[in-house]
């Protein structure tokens, strides 16, 4: 059989052997599922440009907010260690004046990339590879107020066909600094033709990846 025909059998296989769900955010002594805001099903978002980019299709409402200090540390944890092999990212939505974290449905540029996750090479892999869980820091420059905290991660085990696994939650910035990063809107940050969402990682094997969307910022 050719290395082609074996990476279709294979990428066939881990497609129906693992879909998962970011279902908890940690912060500090904090462990909460509470304020993730639940997607119904483990199923991925697909359709990049859909409004289910924003925080997965039609997740169910968080029921708090959890305070997290400008320059601690936060987690999202996953409900299943095996997942697609793909990059990941952190992103934080700037609530509006007037709305909460609660009543914001995350429209408009307001969101900006906080940490990402990518490959590591000789040999080929992603770096989030084998673990339960991801874990960065809030920027010591992140303004405080209210914030929705986005994890994404995208399964790309199908050449050409991303899939993202997304979700939410409600977080309080308190001790926060002045920083005014760029901020983009989600959908709209990704294009569909970006070369990190249409790599074939089975064959050839990549000799360099770049995480999709804009560059964190560290504040």
């Amino acid at each position: 059989m050719k290395l082609t025909s074996l990476a279709i059998v294979a990428a066939a296989s881990q497609a129906v052997s693992a879909h998962y769900i970011w279902t908890t955010l940690i912060a500090g002594s904090t462990q909460s599922s509470a304020a993730v805001r639940q997607p119904p099903t483990n199923s991925p978002v697909e359709a990049i440009t859909s409004g289910a980019m924003t925080c997965g299709a039609s997740p169910s409402p968080a029921a708090e907010t959890v305070d997290v200090a400008a320059g601690s540390t936060v987690s999202f944890k996953l409900d299943n260690t095996v997942y697609h092999p793909g990059p990941a990212a952190v992103y934080l939505g700037q609530v509006p004046t007037g709305q909460t974290a609660a009543s914001w449905d995350g429209s408009g540029a307001n969101w900006f990339k906080i940490a990402e996750w990518g490959a590591q090479f000789n040999p080929f892999k992603f770096i989030i590879e084998g673990q339960g869980q991801v874990t960065t820091t809030i920027p010591q420059a992140t303004p405080s107020g209210e914030y929705l905290l986005r994890v994404e991660q995208i399964g790309l085990h199908v050449a050409g066909s991303p899939q993202y696994y997304i979700s939410c939650a409600q977080i309080r910035v308190t001790n926060g600094g002045s920083g005014s990063p760029t901020k983009v809107s989600i959908p709209g940050y990704v294009s569909a033709t970006d070369p990190g969402l249409t790599v074939n990682i089975h064959f050839p094997t990549p000799t360099a990846y770049r995480v999709p969307g804009p560059a964190p910022w560290t504040g």
